[in-house]
């Protein structure tokens, strides 16, 4: 799909000396986003950006997963139906989680913001790099074949410190 994505360009090629690291530990709908709308805001201002996927964020680069990436209410003390906050005692009732996924990706798409895997797709294109954590994916017995094609590769926790010396980092 990256014929569809508009790499923007703001007239320089030369990177602007800042670098972004962005760790995404989590793997529900609304724990996504704000990684990769700083990663691609990050981009936009010539800053290189690194993101670092670890034990639930592995959703976000797995084939088989991240287009099924769900939104809980439960325990979101912040949910709201449009203007109204949802009673607590509603998050866990039988389909809520749906209810509120659908509600969430219609609410994102009609703001015009990509997809989880179109999203990373973009942010591959503009020259993010992707990385997985190794300890994750031995834990979770995930291979190089069950992830993303654009991953720049699966490596330990300490590669990442050290290629992100110096970088802003930022726990997801």
């Amino acid at each position: 799909m990256s014929e569809d994505f508009v790499v923007p360009d703001f007239g320089s090629s030369e990177s602007s000396g800042r670098h972004l690291a962005i760790i995404c530990s989590k793997g529900n709908l609304d724990m996504a986003y704000p990684g990769l709308i700083l990663a691609n805001a990050a981009l936009g201002e010539g800053v290189q950006v690194d993101l670092f996927f670890t034990f639930w964020g592995f959703d976000m680069i797995m084939r088989d997963r991240a287009d099924e990436m769900a939104f809980s209410p439960a325990g979101n003390a912040a949910m709201r139906m449009g203007n109204v906050r949802m009673p607590q005692a509603l998050a866990p009732a039988p389909g809520m989680t749906g209810l509120a996924t659908r509600m969430l990706k219609k609410q994102i798409a009609d703001l015009g913001i990509p997809t989880v895997p179109d999203f990373l797709e973009q942010i591959v294109a503009s020259g993010g790099a992707l990385w997985a954590c190794k300890m994750s994916a031995d834990m979770f017995h995930v291979t190089e074949e069950d992830l993303r094609d654009d991953l720049s590769g699966i490596i330990n926790a300490a590669t990442f410190i050290e290629m992100t010396d110096g970088a802003q980092i930022l726990f997801i």
